[in-house]
């Protein structure tokens, strides 16, 4: 019997979602039961959206959780000479064809021609030389059909014909997700995926380029449900809390949390909710994960957090909550040094950071909405900008700017000053664009929304 060995691998652009907390959770309660290999692997062949700190993010919240890898992190960006074996291994038994064309010129032909979306005789005989900006298509077959019995939504079958000659490099080189994926699965002699659902169709490419590439049996496929809201949508960053970071900043239990995301998709059995670590390696199983969408449900998190800070005695309790205060405003100590006189003042200067709402001095607020005209309005296009721009200092800076000129504010301080004091409650404090940082992207869009909320209220009010 081969060794069990899992993968968790994350693509560093972004926070660390609560879903892929749930993956890597999985993944590692069914190494540690098996006594396997649980490797971490950076997916970052996206030059373009890879940030160094989303990679320390990824790892920071993962020992957060206490999961702990025995191999890795792995980094893609340092294996292209494998992807670019596999590539030439696919053109020399021309398994792979160069193609100049866009996926929707594709599309338009075969729809035109009535044929299924996974053939396109006009790039497949043209026989183009496979040269740097081209992409490469895998010549996906025509007939036939790719399955495999799935741990989780047991037997999947694709039809051939209902799959895209897809893409496996790039124009510009490098290689893509599905190809990079199949190779270094190959090599790494994973057993087991155990990804999300939104991962399914990528399975039968998977699968067919692993035959392709002559590794053998492929592995053992689970694909996990997919996490909804109370409106049973999919978790979406836009009007879901799903960054990890921010349960953590909050001062949610590690131990909770890894307690609840266990239950989403799978249940010990009876009315069991608060299982031990221990317990949950050793009663966990993989193959009683249901299919079915698992409801992320916030208030439900809450009470096993209650449960689990009502068990601890009262000198570990203020132990951590000691712990947890210093490390969310330790970033910012530096500057906050210098500004304080004493220790009560460096708490009334960080405080919006563990507060649930804004302590608004009223004499800020009136000064503030008395000087800026344009105060609804900026909140407003800040609230947008806040939404897409890198969550950096100097990606709040620009976009605080890039707000300001939208309403006519010309200066920086101008712009900033209502932003801080829906966000802080004061229009005093420490630098504004790394408090945000640490105060994370959802608590700050937030605090902007309800203070246009109230400036809107007070207008409306007026005689």
């Amino acid at each position: 019997m081969s060794v069990t060995r899992v993968r968790m691998a994350p693509s560093p652009t972004g926070y660390f979602h609560v879903g892929s907390a749930r993956t890597a959770l999985f993944n590692w309660l069914f190494a540690r039961q098996r006594s396997g290999t649980f490797v971490l692997r950076i997916e970052d062949t996206d030059a373009e959206r890879n940030r160094a700190e989303h990679t320390e993010g990824i790892e920071r919240a993962m020992l957060w959780l206490g999961l702990d890898w025995d191999e890795g992190p792995y980094f893609q960006s340092e294996r292209g000479p494998l992807y670019e074996a596999a590539i030439k291994q696919l053109l020399d038994r021309d398994l792979v064809y160069a193609c100049d064309c866009t996926s929707e010129q594709v599309a338009q032909r075969n729809k035109a021609a009535g044929r299924p979306p996974g053939y396109d005789g006009y790039c497949r005989d043209r026989h183009l030389e496979p040269v740097i900006g081209r992409l490469l298509r895998f010549r996906t077959p025509g007939t036939g059909s790719t399955s495999w019995t799935d741990m989780v939504r047991g037997d999947v079958v694709y039809e051939n014909a209902s799959i895209e000659d897809f893409s496996v490099r790039k124009s510009n080189g490098q290689p893509l997700f599905i190809l990079a994926n199949v190779v270094d699965d190959g090599d790494m002699a994973i057993t087991h995926v155990v990804r999300g659902e939104d991962h399914v169709p990528n399975t039968p490419k998977h699968i067919l380029l692993w035959e392709a590439l002559g590794l053998g049996a492929p592995p053992v496929f689970a694909h996990l449900p997919l996490l909804v809201n109370e409106s049973r949508q999919k978790l979406s960053k836009r009007r879901d809390k799903v960054a990890l970071e921010d349960y953590r900043d909050e001062g949610y239990l590690p131990e909770a949390m890894v307690n609840y995301l266990a239950l989403l998709g799978w249940s010990p059995g009876g009315d069991r909710e608060v299982l031990s670590r221990q317990e949950l390696i050793d009663e966990f199983r993989l193959e009683d994960v249901k299919s079915s969408p698992a409801f992320f449900d916030q208030q439900k998190l809450s009470s096993v957090n209650a449960t689990y800070m009502r068990s601890l005695s009262p000198a570990v309790l203020a132990e951590r909550a000691g712990q947890w205060l210093e490390a969310r405003w330790t970033p910012l100590a530096p500057l906050v040094q210098e500004r304080a006189r004493t220790l009560a003042e460096i708490y009334g200067m960080v405080d919006f950071l563990y507060l649930p709402e804004v302590r608004t001095d009223q004499a800020d607020w009136a000064k503030v909405r008395r000087q800026q005209p344009a105060f609804v309005g900026l909140l407003e296009a800040a609230e947008a900008g806040f939404a897409l721009c890198e969550w950096d200092a100097e990606g709040i800076r620009d976009a605080t700017v890039e707000a300001g000129n939208k309403v006519g504010v010309g200066t920086l301080g101008k712009a900033q000053a209502p932003v801080r004091l829906a966000v802080t409650g004061r229009t005093v404090g420490p630098p504004l664009f790394e408090s945000l940082v640490l105060l994370g992207r959802r608590r700050t869009i937030a605090r902007l929304a309800a203070a246009r909320a109230r400036a809107v209220r007070e207008d409306q009010a007026q005689p």
